[in-house]
Parts: structure tokens; C-alpha cells; sequence
């Protein structure tokens, strides 16, 4: 299935951007783009108005109401069944996506997200469920407890810009969910971008083995791309770490976070930040508030 890599992207730039997942390098369109194949009850008629149960448009203006409603009537079940968007929000109580699929398409016309960009992603988030891709976490650091019922995996670059301007987003959003979210790191430094990137996910290492993950993962991304080894002992120095014991967990550290970089090779990730939401890539917009929304979807999906 393809999807969109993420290497180095303008994060907080045009809306456009943030909203699409556009790529330093390239972008693919989402497949699947056409979210129209609706029972023919849907398309006869003018387009309904009717304000739809759980969902509130009042932050919309009169134009995005209408692209709202006209989207609600177009695009499909987010449960996969032959009826659309409206039909499923109104009428489809056993389909519990559905009024956290229209929260989402409001949100995104919120954002001047163009009608076109909010049918990709809506397919992208409800196209067929593959099977979940499956990582291994034991021992990985984490954010939140691990009993979450819905679980995260990102594959960062300390030195990537996108990956430092995304990490206040997701960290928020983990907390918001107020433990329903986990999310599990893992090392992907583009050495090739930026050569201090593998210093900096040796230090995190090192640093955890000492139970400093937290304190060392935030420093490192507020000292981007400050990453050398003299750097980041400095970092230690602050944080209060054990230097010998650091300098060595260091030196040792290189093949845990090759480790990491060839898992996510085998699960396809060419680039950062890559984010696995409940086993599938995520494709959303790189926001708390969609991460939050996406958290809150599948926590409900799940009780």
C-alpha cells in the first residue's frame, strides 16, 4: 500500500502542508481517492442541511458548512458499509467511527484544509483495515502507561526539524488522552541528513539506562541540532547524570539504535517523523488535536 514518507517537512509552515504530509522529498496521493460509492437513497436530491447528532460546524463559516454537508453526503461509512458519512452519524448507532469521522472532516475545514486534501484523508484513515503491523517494545521508552488501550510508535529523528516541531504536538496529545495512549520510541536517525543524529539517540540510550529517558529526550530536541558527543555529555552533566557511566552506555549504545533503524526498515519507514497509531501508519495531519481526536475515536471504538 503506498503511503506518504515524511523527511524533514515544513511542520508549522502553510496549513496546506501541515494538513497534507508533504515531503522534502515527494508525496503520493492517497489511493482510493474517490469516497462516492454511496446507496443511490444518498445521491438523489439537494444536499441536507440538517445539523448531524455529535458533530458541532458552528466554528465554520457558511461556505464550510456547505462543503461540510456536501462531504457528509458524499463520502462513504467510516464502518464500510454501503450508505454515507450522514446516513451513518444520523442513523448507524452500531457504527461508532462515525461521529468522530465527521469530527474530523469539520476539523480539517476548520483548518482551510481544500475539499480535495480532506476526501484523501478521510480515505486514507478509513480505507480497508489491513492486518496491524506488530513492534517490538520491551524495554523501548515510552509516554504513557502501557496498559493504554490504544498504542503508539514513532520513528524520529533528534535532528530532524519536523521531528523536533512535532514532538509539543504529540507529547500533548498523549496527555490529553488522560491514559488512554501510549507512545513508544523508536530511533531512526537520517545520518545522512544529519550526521550528529546517531550521537543524539546514543545519548537517549545512555541516558535511559540511567531512568533519564524523559529529561534526555526533551534536551536533545530543545538543543536540535546540537548533537555532537561533547554536546550531549554536556547535557548529561546538566541533567545530573553519572558521566563514566553515561560514556560508556554511550560508546555501547550503537547497535541498540541500529536495532531500531532496522525495524523500521522492515516496516517501510524511509523517514521521520513515521507514527504507527494501533498497528496502522498514520497518515492524519501532524497536530495534537488530531492525534487527540484519532485517540479518542479509537478509545471509544474499543471499549
Amino acid at each position: 500500500m503506498p503511503h506518504r514518507p515524511v523527511v524533514c517537512a515544513a511542520l508549522l509552515g502553510a496549513v496546506a502542508t501541515l494538513l497534507g504530509g508533504a515531503s522534502c522529498e515527494k508525496k503520493s496521493s492517497s489511493s482510493g481517492g474517490s469516497a462516492d460509492v454511496i446507496g443511490a437513497i444518498d445521491r438523489a436530491g439537494p444536499v441536507d442541511t440538517t445539523p448531524l447528532p455529535g458533530v458541532d460546524v458552528s466554528g465554520l463559516s457558511a461556505k464550510q458548512q456547505d462543503t461540510f454537508y456536501r462531504l457528509a453526503a458524499s463520502l462513504t461509512s467510516p464502518c464500510g458499509k454501503a450508505h454515507s458519512l450522514r446516513t451513518s452519524i444520523a442513523t448507524d448507532t452500531a457504527c461508532k467511527r462515525a461521529p468522530f469521522a465527521g469530527r474530523y472532516v469539520a476539523a480539517l475545514l476548520e483548518d482551510e484544509a481544500p475539499e480535495k486534501d480532506v476526501r484523501e484523508l478521510y480515505a486514507s484513515k478509513y480505507k480497508p483495515d489491513a492486518p496491524p503491523e506488530t513492534f517490538k517494545l520491551d524495554g523501548a521508552p515510552h509516554h504513557g502507561p502501557t496498559d493504554a488501550p490504544v498504542q503508539l510508535v514513532e520513528f524520529f529523528d533528534y535532528g530532524c526539524p519536523v521531528c523536533v516541531q512535532f514532538h509539543p504536538e504529540l507529547e500533548a496529545a498523549i496527555e490529553k488522552s488522560d491514559g488512554a495512549a501510549v507512545v513508544y520510541f523508536k530511533m531512526f536517525p537520517l545520518v545522512s541528513r544529519h550526521p550528529d543524529s546517531m550521537s543524539a539517540a546514543q545519548a537517549a540510550v545512555a541516558a535511559a539506562a540511567q531512568g533519564k529517558f524523559d529529561a534526555m529526550h526533551k534536551r536533545l530536541f530543545e538543543r536540535s541540532p546540537a548533537h555532537g558527543k561533547d554536546a550531549v555529555v554536556g547535557y548529561a552533566r546538566e541533567l545530573g547524570l553519572d558521566l563514566p557511566t553515561f560514556e560508556a552506555d554511550y560508546a555501547a549504545a550503537e547497535p541498540k539504535v541500529r536495532l531500531d533503524m532496522a525495524e523500521g526498515e522492515a516496516h517501510q519507514v524511509n523517514g521521520t517523523p513515521t507514527v504507527f497509531f494501533a498497528g496502522r501508519r498514520y497518515e492524519g495531519p501532524l497536530m495534537a488535536k488530531y492525534l487527540a481526536l484519532w485517540i479518542a475515536e479509537e478509545a471509544a471504538v474499543n471499549r
